[in-house]
């Protein structure tokens, strides 16, 4: 239909260089201009490197993840008035007094605790062991308890530096009964308030002390651009940390058969394909967001910020279930953040042959809005078809990335609007004027016309996009800029 739009690239950079001359006589405005000339948005650059890593430990509900808040002067990890809402560690960056390192928040920890109260308990020591240093949490206004003595001697055999706090210490008065905790032997109770910040600048500098002293040259290995961050989406359950942990080759993330285990965003740098992957592990997403409450509800806020922060997204549907509304929402949710996409059906173990015709017809009505996403069949409890994910996430993030020449796009849209004319509405037939694709990531492509483009005519201008072009794996964006001719 739209012949050889590439074949003579000079004559159709002859052509764009005409066209775009015709809208010398538009009113146009300063952006506008600007988008023609080029002028596309610079990221930021790097930041600096950190000391170190600092574990924030304790039993539950010491208020670890309220001092962890506090550190970063954000509402970033989970906070509820109940134990064991934290259950994985999870990394922030944060800085004090000019020093940069990463805080680690972690679960409670306990003795011998069965179950998944057991496995938060190994994340947390696993914490502790590839950290620098570490700030150990009592409750200062309850004083030592066996547990706070077994997690000393954890955090002794780990050889790490541990700072000692006492929180909840909420006025002068209670800090005599922080002075009890020397009975530790860490040396100084720090008294604190991680809620209301009572002490806690007197702590970071200790602690970052402390890091400086575990880690004299300051080096951690550095954030490669070059490795890309992909974002674990789904509904509760349906294998998201099971597929973290198949890839990172041990338990980094929390398991469990209880559906929504997984409350903040955690991350693994993992090998597949032969090169590096930063995958981040999400909350699964409930099916009315609006209506969850406490750590649930805050763990969505977070699963959408975890989004933001990455480049694809892995949407996972479980295949031996049909496909549900909250899996079309989170494809919906991965489009509108401009990601790209990769959907990878799991469990694809469990499927029963004789399911397999109907699952097909599902996903072609359900999820025809995404027949551009590759899709790949995985069970991450196996580990089967697990290298395919490379090939699906390489093809969609260089959709994402990928950039047409101002010649072959005009071109192509001078073909397509003469095969097939916007209609005419109220006696008038918008024109479009000149294209130029205005930034990737994703890619986002402005048509200056005479008059509006109605939804269906976009569609069909992206449809006609993906069918001579490709943008396998990636939402595309199109804006309409209407313009007037300019008062003789």
């Amino acid at each position: 239909m739209t012949g050889d739009v590439t074949g003579d690239a000079a004559g159709a950079d002859a052509k764009a260089g005409a066209l775009r001359s015709v809208l010398d006589s538009y009113q146009l405005e300063a952006d506008d201009l600007a988008l023609l000339d080029g002028q596309l948005e610079q990221g930021t650059g790097p930041t600096d490197r950190p000391i170190g890593s600092l574990a924030i430990v304790g039993r539950p509900n010491v208020g670890k993840s309220t001092l962890v808040n506090r550190i970063l002067g954000r509402r970033a990890a989970v906070v509820q008035d109940e134990p064991g809402v934290t259950r994985d560690r999870v990394a922030y960056p944060a800085d004090w007094a000019g020093s940069q390192f990463m805080v680690v928040d972690t679960g409670g920890w306990e003795v011998d605790a069965p179950g998944l109260s057991g496995r938060v308990a190994e994340q947390a020591e696993i914490a502790v062991s590839l950290a620098d240093a570490a700030i150990l949490v009592v409750d200062g206004t309850v004083g030592v308890t066996d547990t706070d003595e077994a997690l000393v001697r954890m955090l002794r055999r780990s050889g790490k530096p541990v700072v000692l706090a006492a929180n909840k210490v909420d006025s002068s008065r209670a800090e005599a009964d922080a002075a009890a905790l020397w009975s530790l032997g860490l040396d100084q109770p720090w008294p604190i308030s991680a809620l209301h910040g009572r002490g806690v600048g007197d702590l970071l500098d200790v602690a970052v002390a402390a890091l400086r002293a575990a880690k004299p040259d300051g080096e951690l290995p550095e954030d490669d651009p070059a490795v890309r961050r992909v974002a674990l989406l789904g509904r509760p359950n349906v294998g998201k940390s099971s597929l973290l942990n198949k890839l990172a080759g041990h338990e980094r993330a929390v398991v469990d058969s209880v559906a929504g285990t997984t409350r903040d965003p955690v991350d693994e740098l993992v090998t597949l394909g032969g090169r590096d992957w930063r995958l981040v592990d999400t909350a699964g997403i409930r099916r009315h967001i609006q209506r969850t409450q406490g750590a649930d509800f805050y763990a969505s806020l977070r699963t959408a910020a975890a989004l933001e922060r990455a480049e694809a997204a892995v949407v996972l549907i479980d295949s031996s279930q049909t496909v549900a509304e909250q899996d079309v929402r989170i494809l919906q949710m991965a489009s509108e953040a401009g990601r790209a996409i990769v959907i990878a059906f799991n469990k694809w173990d469990l499927m029963e042959p004789d399911r397999r015709f109907y699952l097909e017809r599902s996903i072609e009505q359900d999820l025809a809005p995404w027949d551009w996403a590759p899709r790949v069949n995985i069970s991450a409890l196996t580990g089967r078809r697990l290298d395919r994910l490379t090939g699906a996430l390489d093809t969609a993030l260089a959709g994402w990335e990928q950039r047409i020449a101002t010649g072959p796009l005009n071109a192509f849209l001078g073909e397509l609007v003469a095969a097939k004319p916007h209609p005419v509405r109220s006696g008038k037939q918008p024109r479009i004027l000149f294209a130029t694709q205005a930034s990737i990531q994703p890619p986002r492509f402005v048509l200056f016309a005479t008059g509006f483009l109605e939804a269906p005519y976009r569609r069909f201008i992206e449809r006609s996009l993906r069918e001579s072009f490709g943008f396998a794996g990636t939402p595309l964006r199109i804006a309409v800029r209407v313009r007037q001719k300019r008062q003789s």
